[in-house]
């Protein structure tokens, strides 16, 4: 089929990069998509999984009676798919190779806000519109969803009614609605030609980058120009997977092939159950984790139908499959012939393949056939569907089977778009996250490191995994400058704060402080540092942060004091590095300074208050304590709940009683209401989540005081979810 269709070249191209990325330990992922079902793929290495062992389809990839274009997108590690998108530029030419552009287009809310900005209504009142439309579940919808809000949302069309600015601006809107708005480059699409590029099409720079070339058409003109377009995605899931590869290979000397482990890993199995899944790809959510608890996987087949089942539509059938898994329901198929097919799945028909190899084993397709079936199901033609619904059922009973059970299982097809899943994408993300529960449970320090440097950027995921590796009896331990490397490094069983994660400390600083410590061992004292390391960028803003951090804690300096003496500290470099320039012409070179040369006036050490605002400014998290620890007795007799509670979909609105949270201020921002009053919006952190707490003028004049940043507050109110937002309004506060 592959040689009809003339897709050789095309197999053998995907190949070469996916086995150069290998070979240079990138991890690529199992497979992505349809592309999974061909055991081509899986023997030229372009895949990891079996398609005769997970009963994947061919068909499904590559139809014999439909030629197109087949797909085969393939997952790399996020931080080195540029190094393969630059192998393809060495291997065809720069000429040739080009990323694709994409059209971005204003949707419903963009338009409104686009439209009153060039009117000059104020942000505020757009804004107000804009929230009131709701979500777009179809994405697909690039017009038309305005008018149909403004039908059905009552909110929206008194506004639209009653109030002229309005009217003006979503009349606006609506013509705006699906035009193009601007030009970015596609996050994977990637054309390879066999001339120069502009023999087919014209090229662009991408917009903001003058080294980047991007095609002037999009990727379905790209297509039908004849042109091969591959997809080069980035997961960030296979970097962490590739990181911890490398700190296992680092610390215990042992090269894990992550496409070789064990399927049958025993801890992989306890971690699953106990739905202890933090950082376990697909499988994180707590709605995930609630139906982990409850399906207590045992092999790789559960964890393919949690994925393939866990989204609107085929989720109300999750808690059939758990209850026929468990035996408390009878497994029952709607003839026999269909039992070899959805006797996996105790009876339920989860997979598009089952659909295929339904219609192949009662009505006598063949699978070429059941493909067009399923494209037709998930177009909706009706012209198309009905020819279809003849086919199957016509061929049913020619296969002996009574219509009425052809007919029955028709009802089951027609809907089947909203249910059916890819089972080979299913299979692949599915090897993907076990992949990474195998790993975070073998290896969970090195999990968990590789976890950190991925997500430093984001405060809030690292604060929650913080607490999240504490339960596994991992510490987080404050950065050194003798013992911290760059990024988090695995200490012992526990992981040591990389330089770099310490705000206005740069690359270069840190680059000069490991070198140094390379050549010549560790920092002796504070003097040996200053002496060692004469970099320019150890200036005052860099060096107050090392002190205020406690990273030069272990040179004896307390943080307090340093901060208090930095004008000493500077001084004092200043006047070492202009004797080193001296020294370089003197006949024997520079002697080591004293430790005594340096003198620092005493000052009271920092008060813990002090020091966990100075870790929260400059390492974003809290490490040497929490402000809420000496407060959980108090916490608990108020009967606090976590922030996480209240913003989670099973939070029940209706809950009895007035929601209550305890928390730090990070963020106060006060505002004048059109009557000239005060208002406030504050931002309050707990152990792990953070939410937005509004503060109405009469309650603001009562407690100003309070509303300060860094503060421990506790705070009763109501729930507001206005435009889809979970808002806490205040009702009462108290400072703990």
């Amino acid at each position: 089929v592959i040689e009809k269709t003339g897709f050789a070249d095309y197999f053998l191209i995907v190949q070469d990069f996916v086995n150069w990325a290998k070979d240079r330990g990138i991890v690529v992922g199992p497979g992505r998509g349809s592309s999974a079902g061909s055991i081509i793929s899986y023997i030229l290495n372009i895949t990891d999984i079996d398609p005769l062992k997970y009963n994947l389809l061919f068909e499904r990839f590559l139809n014999p009676d439909r030629v197109q274009m087949p797909d085969i997108d393939i997952d790399f590690a996020d931080t080195r798919r540029d190094e393969v998108f630059g192998y393809l530029e060495e291997k065809y030419g720069k000429d040739r190779v080009a990323h694709i552009i994409t059209f971005g287009t204003m949707a419903a809310r963009a338009a409104i806000r686009d439209a009153g900005r060039a009117m000059g209504l104020s942000y505020g009142f757009c804004d107000q519109i804009a929230k009131l439309i709701p979500f777009n579940p179809t994405q697909g919808m690039k017009e038309g969803w305005l008018g149909q809000s403004i039908e059905e949302v009552a909110e929206l069309r008194d506004l639209y009614r009653n109030n002229p600015d309005a009217k003006k601006v979503l009349d606006a809107a609506k013509n705006l609605e699906g035009v193009v708005r601007h030009a970015s480059v596609h996050a994977c699409g990637t054309v390879i030609a066999p001339q120069p590029l502009t023999d087919y099409m014209p090229i662009q720079y991408a917009p903001k980058d003058d080294n980047t070339i991007i095609t002037q058409f999009e990727m379905h003109s790209v297509e039908d120009l004849g042109l091969l377009k591959m997809d080069l995605l980035g997961l960030k899931n296979l970097t962490i997977i590739e990181n911890t590869l490398r700190l296992i290979e680092e610390m215990y000397d042992k090269k894990i092939n992550i496409s070789k482990i064990p399927l049958d890993d025993k801890k992989t199995f306890e971690l699953l159950q106990a739905a202890d899944t933090t950082g376990v790809f697909q499988l994180e959510s707590s709605g995930m984790r609630r139906y982990l608890k409850e399906i207590k996987p045992t092999e790789l087949e559960d964890i393919i139908a949690m994925i393939s089942l866990y989204r609107p539509g085929p989720m109300e059938l999750i808690p059939q499959y758990i209850k026929r898994k468990f035996g408390k329901e009878r497994v029952s198929y709607l003839h026999p012939l269909l039992e070899p097919v959805l006797k996996n799945t105790y009876g339920i028909m989860i997979y598009q393949e089952q659909l295929m190899a339904g219609a192949r084993a009662l009505a006598g397709l063949t699978l070429a056939e059941a493909d067009i079936l399923r494209k037709a199901v998930g177009k909706k033609d009706k012209k198309l569907l009905q020819e279809q619904k003849d086919k199957v059922i016509n061929g049913a009973v020619k296969n002996g089977v009574k219509k009425e059970i052809a007919e029955h299982f028709w009802t089951l097809i027609e809907p089947f778009d909203r249910y059916g899943f890819n089972r080979s994408h299913g299979a692949c993300y599915a090897m993907i996250g076990y992949q990474t529960a195998y790993l975070r449970a073998n290896y969970p320090v090195e999990f968990y490191t590789s976890l950190f440097n991925a997500d430093s950027g984001d405060v809030e995921r690292a604060s929650f995994l913080i607490t999240e590796a504490k339960k596994a009896g991992i510490a987080i331990l404050p950065p050194d400058i003798n013992k911290s490397s760059s990024s988090f490094t695995p200490e012992g069983n526990n992981i040591r704060f990389g330089l770099l994660a310490i705000k206005n400390v740069g690359q270069n600083i840190v680059e000069a402080i490991i070198a140094e410590r390379q050549k010549s061992g560790p920092f002796k004292n504070l003097v040996d540092l200053l002496q060692r390391v004469g970099h320019k960028d150890l200036n005052k803003k860099s060096l107050e942060s090392l002190l205020k951090s406690g990273t030069l804690e272990s040179l004896g300096i307390e943080r307090n004091n340093g901060v208090l003496n930095i004008e000493n500290i500077i001084n004092f470099a200043s006047t070492l590095r202009k004797s080193k320039q001296l020294n370089q012409t003197s006949l024997f070179g520079q002697s080591a300074v004293s430790a005594n040369a340096l003198k620092l006036n005493p000052f009271p050490p920092a008060s813990s208050q002090e020091k966990l605002v100075w870790e929260k400014e400059l390492l974003g998290l809290y490490i040497s304590d929490h402000p809420l620890n000496p407060h959980k007795e108090t916490m608990e007799k108020f009967g606090v709940q976590p922030i996480k509670f209240l913003l989670s979909p099973e939070y029940d609105s209706d809950y009895s009683g007035n929601p209550k949270i305890a928390g730090v201020i990070s963020q106060v921002k006060k505002i004048n209401t059109k009557l000239g009053q005060t208002m406030a919006f504050a931002k309050i952190q707990d152990f792990n989540d953070s939410m937005e707490v509004i503060v109405f003028a009469d309650t603001l004049s009562k407690t100003l005081p309070i509303w300060e940043e860094n503060k421990v507050v506790f705070v009763s109110g109501k729930m507001s979810w206005r435009g889809g937002e979970p808002k806490l309004i205040c009702d009462s506060v108290t400072e703990l």
